[in-house]
């Protein structure tokens, strides 16, 4: 089904988008246009810095909490286990009262629930183990899992694939995809994109540079998103060229 088609969710209209208030404020994304639609699985391209975690920031800021959310460092407790790590996903669900008392004494529906999603991310075993006592590719694991406790039918994430092996990596999203009916991930991995996303939105220079259908985009059109890349790439230009917004293809937000 089109986007078109699909009930949209959100729409940024010639935004500018970033971060601090006041006086501090620092627009970081210029006249941003977009729309993302029930349903849609955006993959979020862009060098870093390029202002990823920034849009992210305000896609969730808008959704609340009908949105999942995967920081991209994570935000664990290293002294917790992964079970309360995970359990802080839906903290807000419980009284203090219970949520004291599961520090102390885990409740055993949560422990269940908590044990199996973790054994689905191949964290078996591990629910007793500190956060800080783990691998970074086992801590991304856990921050995944904390997201899908949280069992919302958006996922919201920043770089969830980035601390593992593309084979994890295609696992993991699966799972991201059959909980969720719409998702929006930033992420580096291009071909990733191009091969389990419908959808790409890609930053440079302050701006929407790409908000196009996957099955319209080429690898090299990704690659123009990464000026600072081995200029051997196919489609990558020299560090020293500028890049021509207008080349790019930009259904929309194009200043």
């Amino acid at each position: 089904m089109e986007s078109e088609q699909r009930r949209p969710l959100i729409a940024l209209n010639g935004e500018s988008v970033g971060h601090g208030r006041g006086r501090q404020y620092r627009a970081v994304l210029h006249d941003l246009s977009l729309e993302l639609h029930e349903g849609e699985r955006v993959a979020l391209l862009g060098q870093s810095g390029a202002g990823k975690s920034t849009l992210l920031a305000a896609l969730r800021a808008r959704l609340d909490d009908r949105a999942a959310w995967c920081p991209q460092h994570h935000g664990l407790v290293p002294q917790l286990a992964v079970y309360h790590n995970v359990y802080m996903g839906r903290l807000a669900e419980r009284s203090a009262l219970a949520n004291l008392w599961n520090l102390v004494r885990p409740l055993k529906a949560p422990w269940r629930e908590i044990a199996a999603l973790t054994k689905e991310l191949g964290l078996d075993g591990l629910l007793r183990r500190p956060v800080g006592e783990l691998s970074g590719g086992q801590r991304q694991r856990v921050a995944i899992a904390r997201a899908l406790y949280q069992r919302r039918t958006l996922f919201l994430g920043d770089e969830p694939l980035a601390s593992v092996d593309p084979h994890q990596a295609l696992r993991l999203l699966a799972l991201i995809e059959a909980r969720h009916a719409t998702t929006v991930i930033a992420l580096h991995q291009r071909e990733l994109a191009l091969s389990h996303f419908d959808r790409v939105w890609g930053l440079r220079d302050g701006h929407l540079a790409i908000d196009a259908a996957t099955r319209e985009l080429r690898l090299a059109d990704l690659d123009a998103l990464y000026p600072d890349a081995d200029s051997s790439l196919p489609g990558t230009p020299p560090p020293s060229t500028p890049l021509d917004l207008a080349t790019l293809p930009c259904g929309r937000g194009r200043a």
